[in-house]
């Protein structure tokens, strides 16, 4: 049978269009097999919760990604299909986002009765850091940053707002500002609040001191520094954060398979299955070594 160059055309045309969905389809593979390879190395319930913003645009419009309802409703999912003795492994990559889906998250990590871990390759701030805080744990790339989980207000960082009431005189300001001073105000206790139940609920094996939390709940929530700021791993240690420094070299693999995205794509990622941990495999017995007799 004998193929014209216009049906060869038809073939490659078909070939084309359908060439994205086989990728498509194979790195969803390749991302379940390189989960599936994690939690076989960790014994753990790994959750994805990535969002790649740096170069996501519309008609050159920066279109930004953030922790989302939809995201709490993800990873709260997997976290209630993880028996509460099976650890949990989050890695992070993300600027923030709400603070609702945020402290919904935080508070199911706490409440998990095994180990948490989280993993930050990159960067995980603000609502990120907020995340982090409710871990057992907090394994950084040596580059990685946190960053201060002050509250904002649309535009405005409130402890900025509550600066310029505190600076002017009361009868130069507007009616709006005064409210807004007010709500910043609550703003910063409310979250000054949970961080410090994620301080003292969630790390009793490493024993902060009370002057500790007191110290990071001031660095990271009071506006001394702004809100986009890079909290350094360092700095983050003298802090008295539960800091470890040094990923596995998988994490770099897992990231490498979740590219800036070309379109719409989940932010959240776990086997949607109750975690069945495998057996561990019985370890080789080590044989007597043998000796040489002149």
């Amino acid at each position: 049978m004998s193929f014209s160059l216009f049906d060869l055309f038809w073939v490659f045309i078909a070939f084309a269009s359908l060439q994205p969905a086989f990728q498509k389809r194979s790195l969803e593979f390749r991302r379940v097999q390189a989960l599936k390879q994690f939690e076989q190395d960790r014994n753990s319930r790994v959750i994805f919760l990535i969002h790649r913003q740096e170069s996501v645009s519309l008609l050159g419009i920066p279109l930004s990604r953030y922790i989302s309802i939809e995201d709490s409703e993800q990873v709260l999912r997997a976290i209630r299909l993880t028996p509460p003795d099976v650890p949990i492994d989050l890695i992070l990559h993300t600027p923030g986002g709400l603070v609702l889906a945020t402290e919904q998250i935080a508070r199911a990590l706490i409440r998990h009765k095994a180990k948490v871990t989280v993993f930050v390759p990159h960067y995980a701030m603000s609502g990120g850091t907020m995340l982090a805080l409710a871990a057992d744990e907090i394994i950084m790339d040596e580059n990685a940053v946190l960053g201060p989980v002050d509250p904002q207000l649309g535009n405005f960082p409130a402890a900025s707002i509550i600066k310029v009431v505190e600076d002017k005189p009361i009868s130069e300001i507007d009616d709006q500002t005064l409210i807004m001073a007010d709500l910043s105000r609550k703003a910063i206790r409310q979250v000054q609040r949970f961080v410090r139940t994620l301080l003292e609920d969630n790390f009793p094996r490493q024993k902060i001191a009370p002057e500790d939390i007191d110290n990071i709940i001031e660095k990271l929530t009071t506006g001394q520094i702004t809100h986009d700021c890079p909290i350094t791993v360092e700095e983050a240690t003298e802090l008295g954060l539960p800091i470890t420094a040094g990923l596995p070299t998988s994490i770099y693999s897992l990231m490498d398979l979740y590219p800036q995205p070309q379109g719409g794509r989940p932010t959240v990622q776990y086997i949607p299955m109750p975690y069945q941990p495998r057996p561990a495999l019985p370890q080789p017995q080590s044989q007597p070594a043998s000796s040489l007799k002149g």
